[in-house]
């Protein structure tokens, strides 16, 4: 499941890379810090690993 905003793009990188042990779990906030606890290295993987080019900075729910 990619991301469908450069937000959440963000988050899952951010998310990966403390997954990862290349950042602190402790910097992580707000979505990424949920990201962090409730998905796998594989979805956040998914989730990260997709083109910024055409998505909206946000997406409204």
């Amino acid at each position: 499941m990619p991301a469908k905003s450069k937000a959440q793009q963000k988050a899952a990188g951010a998310a990966l890379a403390a997954k990862r042990g290349n950042a602190s779990k402790s910097d992580l906030k707000g979505a990424s810090r949920e990201m962090f606890e409730s998905m796998s290295e594989k979805q956040l993987e998914d989730f990260a690993g997709v083109s910024r080019k055409d998505k909206p900075d946000h997406v409204d729910e």
